[in-house]
């Protein structure tokens, strides 16, 4: 049958096999590759083909026949249509060991590389509220259940809570989230109730109207608590209202802050971010040394876990102290900041120059005098005037975001040849790309992923290279 045929078809008794890097299963069908969401391996199942192409179909599972011993129960009431933690379904052993699998699997086929020391994937202690941000979204019009909208009953369409993944307008409320701390849940509903009682406007997404459109949740493991509002319009005696609420039920806020933002989509960089309480930022830890943290800096969204990364970027690096390290895309610095006391320099390169502002002031902070940090587009900064004014590194690290590095940057890297470069990455598939283009004059010495984020399929991974 061909594939435009297929779809809507039900395809019986498939035998799940395996995990696509996208955290989707995967079966066959007539030598087609079938993508199911929710599926575990030695599933069997009944799908409904949803897309067919010449090479893969795509499909939803409508019945089991059995299911995997690899299965775990669900927790969360919104797992399946939230999209956040996609592998809820399966055991946590499992999740790892599908995690190690695709790293391997990706620089190998993609990377065609030949590799060293594969240490087993670090997984994490927590796998519950271990995140320590999360951003909610209002609306107006919140996502109906399929039982809502077959009960014919009107309801209450205001929200708070995550897109649902395939609109930008689906935004599903949330009773309960399990991926930060609790307080989390409890500062978001008092939000959201008190608006309501209030009457304040939830944002429209489609009309652009209203008055409430964003809430972003910062914690840290000194007990820090960040709270941004972002609504529309200017400030009115309601929202204020809604602020000092929040302020006088939430001891724990040390930073209470609000964005005015009238433009058509949710991001603040570039808008005045405002201290309504407490102070503008809070702080994280790591081994004595505090990164402070604004309402716009980055910082890794799995505290606990970011430490073990970083522990092992830093023992890749093999440092003796005499070292010059590059740390490429530093963002806010904590990982130069983190090295800093086992290298004679660490020069930081990062696009966003506030970020680079974090970064020299945690360097400040921490007493640390041996970092210098520079701001720029790392293809444009990062050239052979700039290393002939600082110095041949001697280590590079680099922590690229997931379209991973420039070609200019891994093809000057090869022209200077640092004796190791540590490659952090959250996304394996262009990290093998990267790699393979490094392949001539560094071999994989040491290979190391991390779970940070339980639940999903993502998964970031540490690569030493040394130098041939």
């Amino acid at each position: 049958m061909s594939g435009r045929k297929l779809k809507n078809q039900v395809l019986e008794n498939l035998e799940i096999l395996d995990v696509a890097a996208d955290g989707k299963a995967i079966a066959r069908h007539d030598n087609k590759v079938v993508f199911i969401p929710y599926a575990a391996p030695g599933d069997v199942v009944d799908v409904r083909v949803t897309r067919a192409k010449s090479k893969f179909l795509e499909a939803t599972i409508v019945n089991h026949h059995s299911y995997s011993d690899v299965r775990s129960e669900p927790f969360c009431s919104h797992f399946g249509t939230c999209g956040g933690c996609k592998w809820q379904h399966l055991d946590y052993k499992s999740q790892l060991q599908f995690k190690h699998k695709q790293v391997v699997d990706q620089l190998t086929r993609i990377g065609h590389l030949e590799l060293g020391e594969v240490a087993p994937i670090l997984g994490s202690k927590t796998t519950k509220h271990y995140r320590n941000k999360l951003e909610y979204t209002f609306t107006a019009t919140r996502w109906l259940t399929e039982g809502e909208i077959k009960s014919g009953d009107e309801f209450d369409r205001r929200g708070l809570g995550f897109h649902v993944p395939g609109g930008f307008d689906k935004v599903i409320d949330l009773d309960a989230c399990y991926l930060q701390d609790p307080i989390s849940n409890e500062i978001r509903d008092a939000i959201k109730n008190y608006a309501k009682e209030h009457d304040i406007s939830f944002f429209h997404i489609r009309d652009q109207v209203g008055q409430l459109r964003n809430l972003i949740i910062r914690t840290s493991t000194t007990g820090d608590l960040m709270v941004i509002l972002q609504f529309a319009g200017e400030m009115t005696p309601a929202i204020e209202g809604l602020l000092i609420h929040v302020q006088e039920k939430f001891s724990a806020i040390t930073s209470l802050m609000y964005v005015v933002n009238n433009k058509g989509n949710e991001t603040f960089n570039d808008l005045d971010v405002i201290c309504f309480s407490g102070e503008p930022y809070i702080h994280e830890e790591m081994e004595g040394l505090k990164f402070k943290i604004g309402p716009k800096s980055f910082y890794q969204t799995n505290s606990i876990q970011a430490y073990e990364l970083y522990k092992i970027a830093r023992e890749f690096a093999e440092l003796t102290g005499e070292e010059l390290v590059y740390d490429l895309y530093t963002g806010t610095g904590t990982i130069a900041n983190f090295v800093a006391k086992q290298a004679k320099k660490v020069i930081g390169i990062e696009y966003i120059e506030m970020a680079i502002d974090d970064a020299k002031a945690n360097s400040a902070a921490n007493n640390i005098s041996n970092t210098d940090f520079y701001a720029g587009d790392m293809k444009d900064v990062l050239n052979t005037d700039f290393v002939n004014k600082h110095g041949q590194p001697d280590v590079i690290i680099t922590d690229p975001p997931r379209a991973g590095m420039h070609a200019d940057v891994v093809a000057l890297i090869n022209r200077i040849k640092p004796a190791r470069v540590v490659y952090v990455s959250c996304n394996p598939a262009t990290q093998a790309r990267d790699l393979e283009l490094m392949s001539e004059h560094y071999d994989v010495s040491k290979v190391q992923a991390v779970d940070m984020f339980p639940h999903t399929h993502h998964v970031e991974n540490v690569v030493q290279l040394t130098r041939k």
